[in-house]
């Protein structure tokens, strides 16, 4: 089986991508998505996210759910909102965050390959969220959430791209973020056989975000398998693919309920045996690996890591978010495992230090940390040594939009 394929996308007709266009589902609570399709009858949201169009206290993952998302697509289709193009195809897709434009592929990618982990992971994925996207998958017979990969640059791969976007795009957008979305179809038999081939011969390609959507797809194919009721794109999973180059990893930062009964000279006094501590007048964005910032009791403090503590043949046990675990957030404060401990929490390096500051300062928190953004080599590094990251190591920008292709069986 090819390791990518063309494939007839389910697509925006031209005249409604704008409306179309949404925010990826599980970015959103559903106070925030309602707000969102606020005089948006189009929004993909009502597909994605189609409790928002039930009853407030509906269970997001009953049934009830997953038909009114059918029942949202049947209509987009059936009134032309929606259409699916006529041949299998690849799209070339460009999103521009902040005036830099990040372009790359976007293809089914194989199931068979995935399974076999030549498109490598490098995150757990949780019950829940997976089996929330197998009954969206099997109710729509569609996936409509891209997985984001990247490869090992390809400057043939390249050379295609810059080629296709040079003509003017086929669809154009500007999401209510401020994020502009362009699509180019790519329709010549040739370029398309050139493309697959391409992939092919690569070694390896990766998923950078998606877990949970490309662990999904592999389980509804292999119970269709199972059922005689596989096709040939149910072996497929619908994913954007960027050159390794262009991909933008922000930090993830860490905020803490409780110092563990320490006051906060005593944490001090227990950190300075693995840091060197600086005090700062400044919040802290820390500029190299293995450096970090934190913040308590309204003063901001810079970290670095002492250099005998860092390890240096285990890819995952070096990462700047392994060392903070390993190194302070277990032995001083207590916590273990950060994907069950509730003491711990996430803030995505696009709101900024001053939301930890404001996280910390209303007594919600009573410690933050900034991070150091893990790198894209570390990833791969991680996803070549068959080991998985620490829970919330990677936050990618711009996030890929929903709406504007589908991959249907």
């Amino acid at each position: 089986m090819n390791l990518v394929s063309a494939f007839a996308a389910v697509r925006p007709a031209d005249k409604y991508s704008t409306d179309v266009i949404a925010p990826p589902y599980d970015v959103l609570d559903n106070a925030e998505a309602k707000i969102c399709v606020n005089n948006k009858p189009h929004s993909f949201l009502h597909i994605s996210k189609a409790q928002i169009d039930l009853p407030d206290d509906t269970d997001p993952y009953a049934d009830i759910v997953y038909q009114k998302a059918y029942d949202n697509l049947s209509v987009m289709l059936k009134t032309g909102v929606l259409k699916q193009d006529q041949k299998p195809l690849y799209y070339a897709y460009r999103i521009t965050f902040n005036g830099v434009p990040q372009t790359g592929l976007v293809a089914g990618s194989s199931i068979a390959e995935y399974d076999k982990n030549r498109i490598r992971k490098h995150e757990y994925t949780r019950p829940v969220k997976e089996n929330d996207r197998i009954k969206q998958i099997n109710k729509l017979n569609m996936q409509t959430g891209p997985v984001l990969l990247t490869y090992n640059n390809s400057p043939q791969i390249d050379k295609i791209l810059k080629h296709a976007t040079d003509q003017k795009p086929q669809q154009s957008c500007l999401a209510d973020d401020g994020i502009l979305h362009e699509i180019w179809l790519i329709d010549n038999d040739e370029t398309i056989k050139n493309i697959t081939q391409i992939f092919n011969e690569m070694k390896a390609i990766y998923i950078a975000d998606g877990h949970h959507r490309s662990a999904a797809a592999s389980k509804v194919n292999k119970l269709r398998q199972k059922n005689n009721q596989s096709t040939e794109f149910s072996q497929y999973f619908l994913s954007v693919i960027f050159p390794s180059h262009q991909m933008k990893i922000l930090p993830y930062n860490r905020v803490i309920k409780d110092l563990n009964a320490l006051k906060v000279d005593e944490l001090l006094q227990k950190i300075d045996k693995n840091f060197k501590i600086k005090k700062s007048f400044d919040a802290v964005h820390p500029q190299k690996n293995g450096q970090f910032g934190m913040y308590v009791d309204k003063n901001w403090y810079q970290l670095d890591i002492k250099p005998r503590l860092i390890p240096q043949n285990n890819p995952v046990a070096k990462l700047d978010v392994s060392l903070l675990a390993d190194k302070l957030i277990e032995p001083f404060l207590g916590i273990s495992d950060s994907r069950t401990d509730d003491r711990i929490d996430f803030v995505g390096g696009i709101r900024g230090l001053t939301e930890l500051e404001k996280k910390v300062d209303t007594g919600d928190f009573a410690i933050a940390f900034s991070m150091f953004a893990t790198s894209i080599d570390e990833l791969i590094s991680v996803a070549d040594d068959n080991q998985v990251m620490p829970p919330k190591s990677t936050w990618f920008e711009p996030k890929l939009a929903d709406g504007l292709f589908s991959l249907t069986f």
